[in-house]
């Protein structure tokens, strides 16, 4: 039987991660500086959790030392966030604690407030009271950032002061150094994609200005040297050029100019670009406040992480893996399935695409499953062979089917691979043996025959709606409505009856030949297998990808039921998103991952009044740093972002 570690392996990971932060030595004094402007003062503040309503983060910039942010209690990292509304030289930060103060804690500036954040001040011996601390810096956004508790409760400020120039002051004036030899490394006929070599600035750049016929375009953020310019016109000749930026908003003079010709529509250029929107959503259905164009970038650069982090060659033979690091092995079929949906999706934005789909599919077929040979084994180790019984796993062979119809009509099915054919071999197989006839519901694979004691158990994150109406719409069998439907009613009979407050489901269901219910305890994986955990936390988002998508009444309501639940509980702080609840909504591990928190972004979508709460969970996203320990995490936060931009499509 396969699947993977979850729960306290995860958790550990994101920890570990979230406190490997690099320390510097404290450099500040209990001196003020006289000359200095008090500019947080009534600015928007953003902090990681608060206590509870009347200590939010605004309460630490009110200039009253009668109120006070707190964050949630017993709990580390937290922090506090101001925005100074202007790139700011900070000379100056003054912290009143209230008795809940930081001993470990940094203080950071950043240009954008999700990147390239930098410590001007650290200390392990903080002690509480007033620290009234000159710093060096200079940034648009400044944040206190705890690492350790000085008591057993959390952090809390009476007040959160930043001082320093802003404008005419005797800041960083010098621009960085011209981008040099600017060129367009590949087109499609909708895209274009540049390159250039890094420009060097006195303190650092920040990111790169991109202009497209003589107008700005985009903004990067970091130090990549790479954009991809989506939503172009077929047969069209663009010219362009970039200047970089640092952290003050010097501006450096612009590159060479570079000219790049689309190519012509239905050439060899993917037919569903990333950024294209040819394939509308549902009406109604919310994106993320912002230009579409940046809203896309954003998806973009992620998923440039993620493909540095995760997609490898490490086993030869034209092959291409998904590597799965927080997995029970190295190279897991749920990892693959999401490499080829995600790879699928995101070509016209990364000229390689093709090229690592193809080496993914000569990978799953390399490696058959013992009991069905169209079916993709399910867990390989580091030398690339299959282990663990060699089977399959229903949620990676649904994602692998699903890309494989993707890959059919990106590029048509005429190349090295017949992506349609060997997708209706994958959902023939899905059918034979990774569904249950009698119920209609999927099994967790094909080892888990009738006379197994997991046959009428079902994971809930398998039931991925979107993809059962892809399945019928290429085959043609009727069977496929059938057993969506079947997945819809009991989703409907779950919430219902057994989280009629919450709508959340559990990771799996047991007597689903009878009357489906929550598992009771450990039937596989967890004594939490009955609870919303590290399987059912993906439920949100394929629940909300098909309501998206298909503006079904089922999904929908399943959807919004969701999305008034977590937006109450959380009191519309996406930061208080907690990892795992039990059904009533009990949280049971108050820290934050992005395998949760990301999700509930494609719920929020449905509802036309949760507009502040996707921006919400959107900037949490984008200000949450991709971790190279998870592909689990990362992979599920990359696919939210995807479906989040409107660039989720069903083929």
């Amino acid at each position: 039987m396969s699947y993977l570690l979850r729960g306290l392996a995860a958790a550990a990971v994101v920890t570990s991660f979230l406190f490997a932060q690099p320390a510097l030595a404290p450099s500040a004094s209990t001196a003020a500086v006289a000359a200095d402007t008090l500019l947080s003062q009534g600015k928007p503040a953003t902090a990681s959790s608060i206590e509870g309503t009347g200590f939010e983060a605004a309460k630490a910039v009110d200039g009253s030392a009668s109120t006070r942010w707190a964050s949630v209690e017993a709990h580390d990292p937290e922090w506090i966030r101001v925005d100074l509304g202007a790139t700011a030289t900070i000379s100056r930060v003054k912290l009143s604690w209230e008795a809940a103060y930081g001993k470990s804690y940094k203080i950071q500036t950043s240009a954008d407030g999700s990147t390239g954040w930098t410590d001007v001040f650290s200390t392990t011996t903080g002690n509480g009271a007033t620290d009234d601390l000159t710093v060096s810096g200079s940034g648009r956004y400044v944040r206190v950032y705890g690492t350790a508790r000085g008591t057993a409760y959390g952090y809390s400020l009476f007040e959160f002061e930043v001082y320093g120039t802003t404008g005419g002051g005797t800041g960083d004036t010098t621009p960085p150094s011209t981008p040099g030899s600017l060129a367009a490394t590949a087109t499609t006929s909708s895209s274009v994609s540049l390159a250039w070599n890094a420009s060097t600035d006195n303190v650092g750049v920040t990111g790169y200005v991109i202009s497209r016929n003589g107008a700005e375009v985009a903004t990067t953020s970091g130090t990549g040297t790479t954009y991809t310019d989506t939503g172009r016109t077929a047969s069209t000749t663009y010219t362009y050029t970039v200047k970089a930026r640092d952290a003050a908003g010097n501006t450096s003079g612009a590159s060479n100019t570079v000219t790049a010709t689309t190519q012509a529509g239905g050439g060899t250029g993917p037919a569903v670009p990333f950024g294209s929107h040819v394939i509308p959503y549902a009406a109604g259905m919310l994106t993320p406040t912002g230009s579409q164009a940046t809203i896309d970038q954003k998806v973009i650069d992620y998923y440039q992480q993620w493909k540095s982090a995760f997609v490898k060659q490490n086993c030869g033979n034209g092959w291409y893996q998904i590597i799965s690091p927080d997995a029970d092995h190295p190279y897991v079929a749920e990892a693959q399935g999401y490499g080829m949906v995600i790879t699928a999706t995101m070509a016209g934005a990364d000229p390689a695409a093709k090229t690592i789909f193809d080496g993914l599919v000569k990978y799953m077929l390399a490696h058959p499953s013992v009991n069905n040979a169209d079916l993709l084994a399910a867990e390989q180790d580091t030398a690339c062979k299959s282990v663990n019984g060699s089977d399959s796993a229903t949620d990676g062979d649904m994602d692998v089917a699903y890309g494989l119809l993707m890959a059919d009509r990106q590029w048509g099915s005429a190349g090295t691979y017949n992506y349609k054919q060997l997708a209706i071999k994958h959902i023939n197989a899905i059918k034979a043996s990774e569904i249950n006839p009698n119920t209609n519901l999927l099994t967790f694979g094909d080892w888990s025959t009738s006379g197994d004691a997991t046959y009428n158990m079902s994971r809930t994150s398998d039931w991925m709606v979107d993809h059962f109406r892809a399945f019928k719409a290429a085959t043609g069998n009727s069977v496929w409505d059938t057993i969506r439907t079947k997945h819809q009613t009991v989703t409907a009979s779950l919430q219902a009856n057994y989280a009629s407050t919450t709508g959340l489901l559990p990771d799996f269901v047991v007597n689903t030949n009878s009357t489906p219910k929550p598992a009771p305890g450990e039937v596989l994986e967890d004594p939490n297998d009955g609870q919303f955990w590290w399987n059912a936390c993906r439920d949100p988002w394929r629940i909300g990808a098909d309501a998206v998508t298909s503006g079904d009444s089922a999904s929908l309501t399943a959807a919004r039921k969701l999305n008034t639940w977590i937006k109450s509980k959380t009191g519309g702080n996406a930061s208080s998103i907690a990892t795992g609840y039990k059904l009533n909504g009990t949280a049971i591990d108050s820290s934050s991952d992005p395998a949760f928190f990301a999700p509930f972004a494609v719920t929020a979508m449905t509802d036309s009044g949760s507009q502040a709460w996707l921006d919400a969970i959107w900037n949490k996203m984008l200000s949450t740093p991709i971790s190279t320990n998870s592909y689990y995490a990362a992979s599920i936060q990359l696919q939210v972002m995807i479906t989040a931009s409107h660039n989720h499509w069903v083929p």
